[in-house]
């Protein structure tokens, strides 16, 4: 459709925003021979989940200085005064760095609607504690969390009395929700998880934090049901799509990259976009509404569809973005044979590890540490070390789960000598002093010996959204983004609500987001 008759036709559906609920809501109806209007705000794709170069966060840091921008806010950038960065195009910061289980129905979707084939997701690997030494000659320590049965047996970080505990609980989590089991925890259902495994296991306080640290929690303070039922996705996704792993992250700036495939999926289906186009006024009718929008174009629609970027009422979270002059490489090594060369290491420093101004930090640290195959920052070149590497293109089947390992690279390269760092805690009064000392204490965990260096730093702050989608008369409200540091795949159900809001109740419910290839495609040749 020509960008010229936009003004003339009537369109089904105006959506506005282009953040992961939006886009999957564009892909939904990418084959429904809807008339779409996909239209943000912004000159970029993604919203709340964008992934920016070095240069588009400077402005959008500018940008959140003189405007209001919802959810995010106390912005700033720090550029020691040490060499090390390459040109800004060559960076992809997240705003969104999420996880995503291979049990998570995101996934699931994508293989169903076709999507994935254009999506490279690369390989989480291992979970870290940090652990503060008693002897402060000492130095930091990080240490893997075992998560499976094989990881428990081999493990030298707990006792064999903790590893009894830890195998008991591990097998009473996989059945977590057998009638039988949950007469166990129903009673400590809305109570902390903690108390649970305390309650239940005799759990000491370390063996408590390896488990609560499996939750990506922010507060530490997660539910027992809320809990149980993300240690058993864990669990269950260890090796759904290969061994070794049990979460994967989208090549290119993560969920960012998932919301510009499924765009793409809607212009190929037809969809009309405008970038830098929102909404200026807008009238209802009895049966649509007319929208002028900041373009000066004005368009008329049945449903406009847009993502509520209000305050909702849980609290604030504080992030630390940090490129470092290190390819971290010690934290992206495979566990067990055959399993790919991870891209993505969590580690978390448990609330009282660290210490600011004389006081302990409250909440827990997460560290995700991304090494260059992400995409996120560029291939460096060092002189000190030449080994043998590839990246990890993880292709999803739609027949049955398996992993295939490109070596997108050749048989041998340079170590990669950049990082991105992503730090995330409970937004307090000094959570930017914490976040500055996790950092630090992260990276001489890292290597005693040469501690690396941060070339970039971006702090922010950002509320979470509305839980609910709100519906007023023919405008539909999706909820905002999630806080949470894995995918939440109960966003998903009021992208399909929506669709089914746009399409009537004459489509079969089975057909939501279940499409054929465009064209044949040989799945031999991703074998």
């Amino acid at each position: 459709m020509a960008m010229g008759s936009i003004g003339d036709t009537l369109w089904d559906v105006v959506i506005c925003g282009t953040g992961l609920q939006q886009s999957l809501l564009a892909l939904s109806l990418s084959r429904s021979s809807k008339n779409i209007l996909h239209i943000d705000p912004n000159d970029y794709y993604g919203g709340a989940e964008a992934a920016f170069s070095l240069q588009e966060t400077e402005s959008w840091v500018d940008r959140l200085a003189t405007e209001d921008k919802g959810l995010f806010r106390s912005a700033s950038i720090t550029k020691p005064d040490v060499a090390g960065l390459s040109f800004p195009r060559a960076y992809s910061l997240a705003l969104a760095p999420q996880l995503i289980h291979a049990r998570s129905e995101l996934l699931s979707q994508l293989v169903s609607s076709r999507a994935y084939r254009q999506v490279e997701f690369l390989a989480v690997g291992s979970f870290y504690i940090f652990k503060t030494p008693l002897d402060p000659e000492q130095q930091p320590s990080l240490v893997r969390i075992p998560s499976t049965r094989e990881d428990v047996f081999s493990t030298t970080a707990i006792s064999a009395k903790a590893k009894r505990g830890l195998m008991k609980f591990l097998k009473f989590v996989l059945d977590y929700d057998s009638p039988d089991q949950r007469d166990v925890w129903k009673y400590f259902a809305d109570k902390s998880l903690m108390d649970f495994l305390q309650e239940h296991f005799k759990m000491d306080a370390e063996l408590k934090t390896y488990i609560i640290t499996l939750t990506l929690s922010l507060d530490g303070r997660i539910s027992t049901e809320d809990g149980l039922f993300i240690i058993h996705r864990h669990l269950t996704s260890m090796g759904h799509f290969g061994p070794g792993f049990a979460a994967l992250y989208p090549k290119w700036g993560g969920i960012s990259e998932i919301a510009q495939v499924a765009c793409r999926a809607g212009a190929v289906g037809g969809a009309v976009y405008m970038l830098g186009a929102g909404i200026k006024s807008m009238a209802t009718a009895a049966d649509e509404i007319e929208l002028e929008l900041t373009s000066g174009d004005k368009v008329k629609t049945k449903l406009l569809v847009r993502g509520d970027d209000s305050v909702g009422d849980e609290p604030i979270i504080s992030r630390l973005v940090a490129v470092v002059g290190s390819p971290l490489k010690s934290l992206f090594e495979p566990t067990i044979e055959g399993a790919p060369t991870p891209c993505v290491a969590v580690v978390a420093l448990p609330a009282g590890s660290l210490t600011t101004s004389g006081e302990a930090n409250t909440y827990p640290v997460y560290v995700f540490a991304h090494s260059s195959g992400t995409g996120e920052c560029p291939n460096g070149q060092t002189s000190a070390l030449t080994i043998t590497t590839s990246d990890i293109l993880i292709v999803l089947s739609s027949i049955k789960p398996f992993c295939i390992i490109h070596n997108m690279l050749g048989a041998k390269a340079n170590w990669k000598s950049i990082g991105v760092i992503y730090l995330s805690t409970m937004a307090t009064s000094n959570s930017k002093e914490i976040l500055s000392r996790a950092l630090e204490s992260f990276l001489s965990a890292v290597d005693h010996n040469q501690v690396p260096q941060c070339l970039y730093q971006l702090y922010y702050e950002q509320a979470a959204g509305v839980k609910q989608s709100r519906l007023d008369g023919l405008t539909l409200d999706l909820p905002g983004p999630s806080l949470s540091l894995s995918m939440d795949d109960s966003l998903l159900q009021h992208v399909r609500e929506a669709w089914k809001k746009v399409v009537g109740d004459t489509v079969d419910d089975a057909e939501y987001m279940v499409f054929t290839d465009r064209e044949p495609v040989d799945d031999d040749d991703y074998e």
